[in-house]
């Protein structure tokens, strides 16, 4: 089978043929109909090409955000069976561990980033699978707990989605920040998550959503997701825009979705006292944040973060879906483009250069 792999330090996949293992007890076998093409994936990229150096660095299938279909299962599956149509999620739910029998299992202990992605390449070498999937492939081999079953008409390119863009931004609205009906919201970054921050906004009832962002296209593609308002950063201080359009106060609840430092700061900023600021973005590892204290104190804010939107995947893909399925919430507005497996080189150039919120592989 086909597969783009990743071989640091170069900043290139390629299209290789690599050859599937043999299913284990708890794994499933499953042709990709769709994945995303996320940030994430350029950020993992960027950064394994930065680190390896001269050392080197072990291959890597990339790919986190995927849905398709189950062909075979190990002996001791029993989640999902063949012929099942699945949404991947890079976070897995266990449903025994000390955090997933509590209601948080976006934080299973099970996580544990790239893993054995279970293909062998025509050299001999092992690639990792980004996340434990590597869903930039013709199909992967996953433990069962990545994998959460659907049942739906949904096409397969707005599934996959759901495995990462849509629950990271719809989840922070609904689920970490739990945004109040009437509220006033500001997104910080309008891509792919960000636009589906504001559509958790606008599914919560917020009153008022402003989306921040220097990219025009971004921009107006916020009207479709909820927007009311749209603030160019780079015209004025959005800090500034966004207290003036509010009475001097600030929102009720900011959303960071970039990665920035500064930006968080800004998110801060624009929040009311008493309001939320929620850190959706992923930043550099070696990245940091100073708060004033007095403040932090005096205006009681809250600042939070945010990971994979709060979400419980087995409970809240269902949800998803159905939020679909009713009209209340668009997916298929978010795929700017459908490309081949072999064009996701030209999806990260796309965006880097603010052409699209989602190319997806399918």
């Amino acid at each position: 089978m086909k597969a783009t792999v990743f071989t640091p330090p170069e900043t290139k996949l390629v299209i290789e043929e690599v050859t599937l293992d043999k299913l284990g007890p708890q794994d499933v076998r499953v042709t990709v109909e769709a994945s995303g093409v996320c940030r994430s994936d350029l950020s993992v990229l960027r950064a394994t090409a930065e680190a390896a150096g001269s050392a080197g660095a072990p291959p890597m299938i990339l790919g986190h955000e995927g849905a398709g279909v189950v062909t075979a299962v190990g002996t001791d599956v029993r989640r999902v069976k063949a012929g099942d149509r699945v949404i991947a999620s890079f976070v897995p739910e266990c449903g025994e561990c000390w955090y997933c029998v509590r209601g948080e299992s976006n934080h299973c202990e099970t996580y544990g980033g790239s893993g054995a992605g279970h293909v062998t390449r025509s050299d001999g070498s092992r690639p990792l699978g980004m996340s434990g999937l590597g869903t930039f492939a013709e199909e992967m081999i996953v433990h069962e707990h990545a994998v959460v079953p659907v049942r739906t008409d949904l096409p397969s390119e707005q599934l996959a989605l759901i495995g990462c863009g849509v629950t990271t931004g719809v989840g922070a609205a609904l689920w970490t920040a739990q945004v109040k009906p009437g509220a006033t919201v500001a997104v910080f970054g309008c891509g792919g998550v960000g636009q589906f921050v504001m559509q958790g906004a606008r599914i919560a009832g917020a009153a008022r959503v402003f989306a921040v962002d220097p990219v025009p296209m971004k921009r107006e593609h916020a009207r479709q997701a909820g927007a009311t308002d749209l603030v160019d950063p780079s015209s004025a201080d959005p800090v500034e825009q966004i207290r003036e359009a509010t009475g001097g106060r600030g929102v009720d609840y900011a959303f960071e979705v970039i990665g920035n430092p500064n930006v968080i700061m800004q998110a801060y900023d624009a929040t009311r006292p008493r309001g939320t600021t929620v850190v959706v973005g992923m930043a550099a590892a070696d990245a940091t944040i100073t708060l004033p204290a007095v403040p932090l104190f005096l205006q009681e804010k809250r600042l939070i973060g945010s990971f994979y939107g709060s979400a419980q995947i087995r409970r809240n893909f269902a949800d998803l879906v159905a939020l679909a399925e009713s009209g209340q919430l668009d997916i298929g507005s978010a795929v700017s483009r459908r490309i081949r497996l072999d064009e996701v080189n030209d999806a990260f150039r796309a965006m880097e250069a603010g052409e699209v919120i989602r190319s997806v592989i399918c």
